[in-house]
């Protein structure tokens, strides 16, 4: 496609090829396992675009496309879920003997991962302090051949300095991969800072509406060809249907993180007023302390954040939250929705501690007007305060 101006104008045009789709600007939803071949001799030659439902279809390729334009990617493969993006980007680079650093604030479910799986399949994993910037070098040894990085940090908000982790591990010809579902290519490019391989949950604000599950990995040209084998290798594939409702909610993408980005700030300047809030997990306001490196490498925050309450009972923090009416109470985020949970990073850390006297509730501030967020937590801070007196 001809240069465009901006991404903002790129997710109305990338990945749209009408004329391949009889004028159709969306391409259809192509649902098949067997591909027809003309003549024996096509079939062996392999030459066709188009071979078998699982290697790619039009509809799965639009939505590459796409991500590779956004991402300025040598390519990009789907997974089933963000999770199976995570693990599908390490196993291509990381096998039996090698070893592989993983941040301390990483998403629960790639810690499980490595600590399980990973471990049976020989790989060694160190979690550092996800603070440690130019510091990694000390931590890479003769085999590690990645360094995998999520910033801001899950639940805690850790912003991790990645051109100099990037830096440091190039130099040692170990690759980088990083975990950017809070961002989004659209606030944040990693391939641009250095990174090999950026993942996505594109469950969360791709798909944008709560009602699919995929996970992206883009990669540069270092990486390109391991993470293609492993894929196929591993049979990784994406229903159309959910590509199709990845493919719709990325055209929305800009407006709706404007949005997100702009209930969410309202959210947390107001928490921070709150005498019953110890502080807010926010990288976009100034009181965070990674505030300098998400202002330089970043260029939007999106909806995700938590907060920390000043000492009180997990019974008193339950109230509060159990009868909210805006917030659900629930797992992944990115959708139109508001979410709640309560989750106790002490289980998750291994290589820092958390020593926070309160409780850490992280919020996804939703499409809403925040306004009504803000008077349905004011209320729950008011059963709060009820619950505690009641002790």
């Amino acid at each position: 496609m001809h240069k465009v101006i901006s991404d903002t104008t790129l997710l109305a045009h990338a990945g749209i090829d009408p004329e391949a789709h009889h004028g159709f600007v969306n391409p259809a939803v192509y649902r098949g396992s067997t591909v027809a071949f003309p003549s024996v001799d096509a079939m062996a030659q392999g030459t066709q675009r188009y071979r078998y439902g699982r290697w790619g279809n039009p509809t799965s390729d639009a939505l590459c496309e796409a991500l590779n334009t956004l991402e300025s990617a040598e390519g990009t493969v789907l997974c089933p879920s963000g999770l199976a993006a995570c693990t599908t980007a390490i196993l291509a680079v990381c096998g039996s003997g090698d070893h592989l650093l993983v941040p301390d604030s990483v998403y629960g479910p790639v810690r499980h991962f490595c600590d399980t799986a990973g471990r049976r399949m020989g790989i060694e994993t160190t979690y550092y302090d996800p603070l440690v910037g130019e510091g990694i070098a000390d931590l890479i040894k003769p085999h590690t051949k990645a360094v995998f990085t999520e910033s801001p940090g899950s639940h805690t908000f850790e912003i991790q300095d990645i051109p100099a982790i990037a830096a440091a591990a190039h130099a040692r010809n170990a690759l980088v991969l990083m975990d950017n579902s809070w961002a989004t290519p659209l606030f944040l490019k990693p391939l641009a800072l250095g990174v090999d391989i950026s993942i996505m949950a594109a469950t969360k604000y791709i798909v944008g509406h709560s009602d699919a599950m995929l996970g992206t990995i883009a990669c540069g040209q270092r990486a390109w060809d391991k993470v293609r084998d492993m894929h196929f290798q591993l049979g990784q594939f994406v229903g159309p249907d959910d590509v199709a409702l990845a493919l719709r909610g990325l055209r929305t993408l800009d407006v709706r993180l404007a949005r997100h980005q702009d209930n969410a700030l309202a959210v947390a300047r107001w928490l921070e007023t709150q005498p019953d809030v110890a502080r807010v997990l926010y990288p976009a306001l100034p009181s965070h302390p990674g505030h300098d490196l998400w202002s330089r490498d970043f260029r939007g925050a999106t909806g995700l954040l938590s907060f920390v309450t000043r000492a009180a009972p997990p019974e008193a923090v339950a109230a509060m939250i159990d009868g909210l009416d805006l917030f659900r109470i629930g797992y992944s985020w990115g959708g139109f929705e508001s979410l709640v949970m309560t989750i106790d990073p002490r289980s998750l850390r291994s290589a820092t501690t958390w020593e926070e006297p309160g409780q850490l509730v992280r919020l996804h501030i939703g499409l809403e007007k925040p306004d009504d967020l803000i008077a349905d937590l004011s209320r729950g801070f008011a059963r709060l305060n009820r619950a505690k007196e009641g002790t």
